[in-house]
């Protein structure tokens, strides 16, 4: 007879091989998945074909700036290295100010190098995406007890720390990264800045902050990595040191 053991490994070993098709079958289980879908499948997909995208056979990127409420909708093919802007939205509503989320409460919206980490096709803000909120670094150099969590780029127009879309955008951003997902992409990356980190917006955060330099020290971490995304659009590699520092290699 098989053992308990050997029973239960089978079974999460098919749950692990199971073709990602099933996570879309699965997300368009729930109501308001499939009314996104009815409502911005074919234009996303005709949209998508007339940068010869096909069939949303395509990974994407997310890159999200503060002070501007805009958050932009990166796209490439799989047999391209490098991202197209596809789509930027309007974030409707913001809390906190510049800088990074350090604690639980704090009302700032995290800045860093972050990923989609779960996908709520139920949520109390129409849907989400959950990013990875704290990361590495958060972990490192927040509040140490409670540094907070539950981040999501969502629906409505409220926001404690989050990124909120309109309902409307939401429905087009979840269906683009619900297809990324069942189409392969393992790993959906989202960058969020506390502005677009040149020019004008980079000359006024060092001269309204020219007296904090542990955060202009912070923000040049993240230029590194906005600034070779903006060179090449493609993602940097990087690590988080024990200090928290980002490091692109």
């Amino acid at each position: 007879m098989l053992s308990v053991f050997t029973i239960i490994y089978g079974l999460l070993l098919m749950l692990y091989q199971l073709p990602d098709e099933s996570f879309r079958d699965q997300q368009k289980q729930y109501s308001r998945v499939r009314i996104a879908y009815d409502e911005k499948y074919d234009l996303l997909r005709n949209e998508l074909e007339s940068i010869e995208i096909n069939d949303f056979d395509m990974e994407i990127f997310i890159r999200a700036f503060k002070q501007e409420r805009l958050l932009e909708l990166w796209v490439r093919g799989k047999d391209s290295v490098r991202f197209t802007c596809f789509k930027e939205y309007v974030i409707c509503q913001s809390s906190g100010e510049p800088g990074p989320k350090r604690r639980e409460g704090d009302m700032q919206v995290p800045e860093g190098f972050y990923r989609i980490t779960h996908f709520n096709p139920y949520s109390n803000f129409y849907l989400s995406l959950g990013i990875n909120y704290p990361n590495r670094s958060d972990r490192i150099l927040g509040y140490q007890p409670a540094p907070g969590g539950d981040i999501y780029i969502h629906g409505s127009c409220v926001t404690i720390g989050c990124i909120p879309l309109t309902d409307d955008k939401i429905k087009e951003l979840y269906v683009l990264a619900v297809e990324a997902k069942a189409n392969g992409q393992e790993e959906i990356r989202v960058n969020i800045y506390p502005a677009i980190l040149s020019g004008q917006s980079w000359d006024a955060l060092n001269n309204l902050y020219s007296n904090n330099q542990d955060l202009l020290n912070f923000w040049n971490q993240l230029k590194t990595g906005f600034d070779y995304f903006e060179s090449n659009h493609m993602l940097p590699k990087f690590s988080v040191a024990s200090n928290g520092d980002y490091i692109f290699r």
